[in-house]
């Protein structure tokens, strides 16, 4: 049991350590920062609530990345999504070849944007992918192939990986 000060401790920690993690990865899911940033709130709520313990700090991020997923898949299917915006509200701060790129992603389907982002943005293995998304390895492998296929497509082969 974690007394409230050790708690809150806790929470400060890791809204520090995983706010920005958290709020990319429910980007590419919702495509509005503002209500990335709420949905990341929501998920440090049930951080907090929940005052779960875990084995390493790397089963704690991939809890946060599967609530972070899970919150937005939920906000996807409620009433109150009316309509996917194709391209996100402004990129206009990143240079221009990161723009492209970016909203190339975004505009990935939902199975293959989810795995590029935690493997190029966040660096997870695909062994971890396959993990935290519940996916056998060969899955999140396959997507991973086809993802970039369709980027390289999108973007006229110009991609590095």
């Amino acid at each position: 049991m974690v007394n409230s000060f050790e708690l809150k401790e806790r929470l400060e920690e890791v809204i520090d350590k995983y706010s920005v993690t958290l709020i990319k990865l429910i980007f590419t899911y919702v495509k509005s920062l503002h209500e990335a940033e709420d949905i990341a709130q929501e998920v440090f709520l049930a951080y907090f609530q929940k005052a779960p313990s875990f084995e390493s700090k790397e089963h704690e991020k991939a809890w946060l990345i599967r609530t972070a997923i899970n919150k937005s898949k939920n906000y996807l299917k409620s009433g109150f999504f009316k309509s996917l915006n194709p391209i996100p509200e402004d990129l206009s701060y990143l240079p221009k070849e990161e723009e492209e790129l970016v909203e190339a992603v975004l505009n990935l389907d939902l199975k293959y944007r989810t795995p590029i982002h935690l493997y190029y943005y966040e660096g997870y293995s695909i062994n971890e992918i396959a993990e935290i998304l519940k996916e056998k390895s060969s899955t999140i492998s396959t997507r991973l192939a086809r993802g970039r296929k369709i980027l390289m497509a999108r973007l006229g082969g110009m991609i590095n990986e």
